[in-house]
């Protein structure tokens, strides 16, 4: 049976042969294009670069601060010591006045006759003794002539003791008005600097009265407490009483340029707070720490062997400080760390981190736990100098 073509032989070949390749080649442009998926998924995009650190094992200077009160070492509170109308103020707030310097004086007119009336007495008091003793030479000689009994000499002996007591008497008496009158005049203990003086040339002052208070402007002590647990770490310490031990913060944030050192504690702790209070000495040749200031004491140290982070490395994470660490292969793990001392810019680390791992140092913002990156280590004195 003959086919009928309606067109060449050859040409109907080429085009059955044509639809026929079309629909064999379907199956493998599927299989080409999971194959390229598989490539791309097996050869991912190359890992963004960040940069990472690692921890530095050192010795780190340690400064605790405590809160102190300053005071000088010699401030005394001047107060009227009689009473009396101030006739006389003879310095002036702030003056320097030297040991001895006459500063007030109070009216002495009625001490001034106070002791004239006790020397008075004392002379009343040393006539009768005198008296009495002639009596007891006369007595004596009429005993030896036998004239009177010796009951006669005895009586003389005990007028005589009695007039000598009022003497004695008489002699307390005139010490205490001439102390009382020494009392009106008010004199420098030491050499100082006067402050505010509270009563005014004419002013009625009784017995007590604050005038002024005097301060000298040598070395000031700096009182501060402690608390038990750091007592005991301090007193192993054999330095503190060296020069230079210790430091002060000033209120305006500034170190005073003089150190100094710790003179001495109390030898009890508190029962309601638990502090014991340390005393601190520091020079002041520059007068300008006075009395009364406030500052802070901050005990010289150093951690040893201590590994070191900068703190731009870490952050929070309930309540937590951590940082992202770096597995062997680069993918990053979340670890939480515990600090022991914060510094200006780095932390001092306690637990959580070994001086050989590698943790980011820029980017913690923007990557997550378990990304891989292309690390660009820099040493931490390069990032971030101590």
């Amino acid at each position: 049976m003959l086919v009928q073509y309606d067109m060449p032989p050859l040409k109907y070949a080429l085009e059955k042969f044509s639809g026929l390749k079309a629909v064999c080649c379907l199956p493998l442009l599927f299989s080409m294009t999971s194959c390229l998926e598989k490539t791309t998924a097996a050869n991912p995009e190359a890992s963004k670069s960040y940069p990472v650190t690692s921890g530095v094992v050192m010795d780190v200077p340690n400064g605790q601060e405590y809160v102190a009160s300053i005071q000088n070492s010699n401030f005394i509170e001047l107060e009227a010591r009689v009473s009396g109308r101030l006739e006389k103020v003879s310095v002036d707030e702030g003056q320097r006045v030297t040991s001895g310097q006459l500063l007030f004086t109070i009216s002495s007119h009625s001490y001034q006759e106070e002791v004239k009336r006790a020397n008075a007495k004392l002379k009343s008091a040393m006539a009768e003794a005198k008296m009495a003793g002639i009596d007891l030479q006369n007595n004596q000689l009429l005993l030896e002539k036998k004239i009177i009994a010796i009951s006669e000499l005895e009586m003389s002996q005990a007028r005589l003791d009695s007039a000598m007591a009022k003497v004695d008497e008489a002699k307390t008496t005139v010490a205490d008005a001439e102390r009382m009158l020494t009392y009106a005049e008010v004199r420098a203990p030491f050499d100082g600097i006067i402050n505010r003086i509270r009563n005014k040339t004419g002013s009625l002052v009784a017995e007590g009265d604050l005038l002024t208070s005097i301060s000298n402007e040598g070395n000031v002590h700096a009182y501060f407490n402690v608390s038990e647990r750091e007592y005991l770490e301090l007193a192993k310490r054999k330095d503190l009483g060296v020069q230079g031990s210790v430091a002060l913060q000033l209120a305006n944030g500034e170190i005073h340029p003089f150190k100094g050192r710790i003179e001495t504690w109390e030898s009890v702790i508190s029962k309601s707070t638990g502090n014991i209070a340390f005393r601190a000495s520091f020079p002041n040749p520059d007068h300008l720490l006075k009395h009364g200031s406030s500052g802070k004491v901050i005990v010289q140290s150093e951690l040893k062997n201590a590994l070191v982070i900068p703190q731009k490395c870490t952050f929070e994470v309930q309540h937590k400080t951590c940082v992202y660490m770096l597995n062997a292969d680069n993918s990053i793990q979340l670890r939480s760390i515990d600090t022991k001392l914060r510094l200006p810019n780095h932390y001092v680390i306690d637990s959580g981190l070994l001086p050989t791992d590698r943790i980011i140092f820029e980017g913690i913002q923007v990557v997550k736990e378990g990304d891989v990156i292309a690390p660009d280590f820099k040493a931490l004195a390069e990032v971030a100098p101590f």
